[in-house]
């Protein structure tokens, strides 16, 4: 995802999701408010927050505090039909936190804290505290042990460890944001519950 609408989506999709995203936000742009308030996510301790915020500003790739509809379209196409490579790049720079190019522990545990879908997806392979699949990751696939993963690592290890790659794939899946975005409201919560048994 370079900045530009993905070929991967065909022109008729585009322009019905453009008409949605016009619809929704007249001005072609959606803040961060409008993105909490569509799905849900207002009134969330610091923490959870944060996480909210990192998720918006990764979709936000020109950095400017906004999601245009190049932008939208962009996330649409990683959430539909990304590979596991383009997903990989993207779970990297969410968790990549302060932008420094590389993971510590305390970015990963963050995550894994503050994501309910990821707890569920740790628990539904194995049970793990988010302390510990933090430390297994590591132990797994920081290659040259010095307490960071670099995007090779990150990318390459959790391709080669199936267990790993299912948990990460799991965490974030964004099948209930796209439910949500479709039928232009949030999910109750229920259906919230009901998406979060799915991406087990």
């Amino acid at each position: 995802i370079e900045g530009k609408i993905p070929t991967a989506v065909l022109a008729k999709d585009t322009y019905m999701w453009y008409r949605k995203f016009m619809m929704e936000y007249p001005s072609g742009l959606q803040t961060l408010h409008e993105f909490k308030a569509l799905l849900g996510l207002q009134g969330l301790d610091q923490k959870a927050n944060q996480h909210i915020d990192q998720v918006y500003n990764t979709f936000d790739m020109n950095k400017d505090g906004f999601i245009d509809f190049l932008e939208f379209i962009a996330a649409i196409n990683l959430v539909v039909r990304g590979k596991v490579e383009q997903k990989l790049k993207w779970y990297f720079k969410l968790y990549d936190a302060d932008g420094n190019g590389s993971i510590d522990r305390k970015e990963l545990l963050n995550i894994f804290m503050v994501s309910e879908v990821a707890v569920q997806a740790l628990n539904g392979q194995q049970t793990l505290s988010p302390e510990e699949f933090t430390n297994l990751v590591f132990h797994k696939i920081d290659v040259n042990n010095d307490g960071e993963l670099s995007l090779k690592e990150f990318i390459s290890g959790t391709e080669n460890d199936q267990d790993l790659l299912e948990i990460v794939s799991k965490s974030f899946d964004f099948s209930s944001v796209l439910k949500v975005i479709c039928n232009g409201k949030q999910p109750d919560t229920g259906e919230r519950e009901t998406a979060g048994k799915e991406a087990m």
